[in-house]
């Protein structure tokens, strides 16, 4: 058997298919080639993970040859692939795997790509609109269309050497020690809307950093480092700011960490996937769509009646499924979380 999955466009979503590439390789055995096709964002988070065979990196508007869509069509004809699996639901994808000249290809119908798919699979719908459904419970539809046995949605990750020594060498660096740290993420790469804001971040270091033995380090990518260390200068707390940002870095400081602070974004998952108890902030986004099945995360939201808008930034401006949600309700969260979880191993 040889397969190829075509992965999903965010670091979040990946890690939501997880259970889904478990159950596939259950299904055809260690023997098996299974491929994944993904954005060379987002391959990392994967590194050292056996559900795949090989990685294959796929850019829509590369300006790399080796990473646009006539070199993967190529590979993909030359490699004589017996199924695609198609997660992302864009019409794009499963042209490709068709133009690639695989026999079976499985994925959702919609987006006028049915035609395209040797076995379509029916979204849910209540009336004429999409039924909410999490990602991950979508990806489990798909493979179980090609005969999976029914898997636990557990998602899972594994750190790599290099990503655990990139860890110690932040705990080092930042006097973490063995100090109970309290991980915030700030950020969210959907849009300004999903962020709670920097004050209510600073509020809450301080308030946990008296009233606990713990230590707060402030994540950050590319596009947060100035608003981290803000945050972290004003609250007494650690940054990863003066770090190079990388998946890798992230994936070991969050399996170091005891509790996670997050908006509905990728690292939310990342920390999942290591058992971490998780306290996450829903404004704009509706949970149904991003249910992780996960019994040790804490959803908080406030019942303002313009959410869930889904929409990057706020339209009436007031931002107010954010900034109601205040710091106390999330510090009594944390507190709670910090109770039923155990120190943590580096």
């Amino acid at each position: 058997m040889r397969a190829v999955v075509f992965l999903p466009n965010w670091v979040g979503d990946v890690i939501m298919a997880t259970p889904a590439m478990r159950a596939l390789r259950r299904l055809w055995g260690p023997g098996a080639e299974i491929i994944g096709v993904a954005r060379p964002y987002v391959a990392p988070v994967l590194d050292g993970a056996t559900c795949l065979s090989a990685m294959w990196l796929y850019e829509t508007s590369a300006h790399d040859a080796t990473l646009g869509a006539g070199n993967l069509v190529r590979r993909l004809r030359e490699t004589a692939v017996d199924v695609a699996v198609l997660f992302p639901n864009s019409f794009r994808c499963a042209w490709l795997a068709w133009r690639g000249g695989v026999r079976r290809r499985v994925g959702m119908a919609r987006y006028g790509r049915g035609p395209l798919l040797t076995d379509p699979i029916r979204p849910l719908r209540e009336g004429w609109k999409l039924r909410p459904v999490s990602a991950l419970d979508e990806y489990l539809r798909v493979v179980y269309a090609l005969g999976c046995k029914p898997e636990s949605p557990r998602m899972e990750l594994v750190t790599t050497m290099e990503e655990e020594q990139q860890a110690q060498r932040v705990w080092q660096q930042l006097g973490l020690g063995d100090a109970s740290v309290i991980a915030f993420n700030i950020g969210g790469a959907y849009g300004p809307a999903k962020r709670w804001p920097e004050e209510y971040f600073v509020d809450l270091a301080r308030q946990l950093m008296a009233d606990e033995p713990c230590k707060v380090l402030v994540l950050c990518g590319p596009a947060e480092r100035e608003a981290a260390d803000r945050i972290a200068v004003a609250a007494g707390a650690q940054s990863l700011a003066a770090f190079p940002p990388s998946l890798g870095l992230l994936k070991g400081c969050l399996r170091r960490s005891r509790v996670l602070v997050t908006t509905d974004s990728g690292p939310r998952h990342i920390a999942a996937a290591f058992g971490r108890p998780v306290v996450t902030l829903f404004g704009p986004t509706d949970e149904a769509w991003t249910d992780i099945h996960y019994k040790r995360e804490m959803r908080l939201s406030v019942p303002v009646p313009c959410r869930p808008c889904s929409r990057r930034v706020c339209p009436l401006g007031h931002h107010r499924c954010m900034r109601e949600l205040k710091v106390e309700l999330v510090r009594t969260a944390v507190c709670e979380a910090l109770r039923m979880s155990a120190p943590v191993e580096a």
